[in-house]
């Protein structure tokens, strides 16, 4: 039997165009996958987040508003240690290069940032300790430190940006910015300055209380400082009506725990009913 091998073998002129076209994925997939591996860690993805702005105060200063400053706060989750606010007049001719949120820099420049800022604007720091915190609770007292930083400025603002929803009661305009450390140049500046203090403040602490690693967490709920609460009980400097604090507390000092009152439990009453009552039988009850 003789076969046709025109059936089989495809004609020259004709290349294997869809082939071809499958196996181009693949391969772009293994260079796309390399190319992601050459990123550096913490650079991957395809979101690009761009960095704050000096456009709203400038468009401030358009109007003839000035001085304008930012203001942020830096410490309001950790277990340990104050709130820390600063309060932030950056000169427009003499704005620092690289300022962003704190969050988003290393701890290397953050302190590079930092002395540029404090020698190129106007600065002011206010510290909100943890007995404050305490008495007040963590919101009043970073807004109490806030409007302590804003005060406290070499010269008076007349407009402030604050960072989150909550306007501060200055005797100038305010701005609350949800995500301004973010967004807006002058509270990036000062969130800087404050989470740079603070930082500093927790190495000093971890000097007088040693034992806890506030040098490394910086009193943040992290295992090795909750490994600590529970060896060693709190310190001074921790805030007393954080959950874990109140049950390393409760374990080491429980003679300093008030009893709570159950509300919702029976109990007895005694009641005394005078037995000298007349009652008027005509009277209409």
């Amino acid at each position: 039997m003789i076969r046709d091998k025109s059936a089989k073998t495809p004609a020259k002129d004709a290349p294997k165009k869809k082939a071809a076209n499958k196996a181009v994925p693949a391969k772009a997939a293994k260079i796309s996958a390399a190319d992601a591996a050459k990123v550096p860690a913490g650079k991957k993805g395809i979101i690009a987040v761009a960095a704050p702005s000096f456009r709203r105060e400038r468009a401030l200063i358009k109007r003839g508003v000035w001085p304008v400053a930012g203001c942020d706060e830096a410490g309001r989750g950790p277990l340990a240690g104050p709130v820390v606010a600063a309060a932030v007049i950056l000169d427009p001719d003499r704005i620092p290069r690289g300022i962003d949120d704190s969050k988003r820099l290393t701890a290397e420049a953050r302190e590079k940032l930092f002395d540029k800022i404090c020698a190129t604007a106007q600065v002011s720091v206010a510290v909100a300790s943890p007995s404050r915190i305490d008495r007040d609770n963590i919101l009043r007292a970073s807004l109490w430190a806030l409007k302590r930083a804003v005060v406290a400025l070499p010269e008076a603002p007349r407009h402030v940006f604050v960072d989150g929803r909550d306007r501060l009661d200055t005797n100038c305009d305010c701005e609350a910015v949800i995500g301004g450390d973010g967004i807006v140049l002058s509270i990036a500046a000062a969130s800087i300055v404050a989470k740079v203090t603070r930082d500093r403040l927790m190495c000093a602490l971890a000097q007088d209380c040693p034992g806890y690693g506030f040098e490394q967490h910086k009193g943040y709920a992290v295992p090795e400082h909750l490994d600590a609460l529970d060896r060693l009980g709190p310190s001074i400097h921790h805030r007393s009506f954080f959950a874990p604090v109140a049950a390393a507390r409760a374990k080491h000092m429980p003679w300093t725990v008030e009893p709570v009152q159950d509300l919702f439990s029976v109990t007895a009453v005694k009641v005394q009913i005078e037995a000298a009552v007349e009652i008027d039988a005509s009277a209409n009850l």
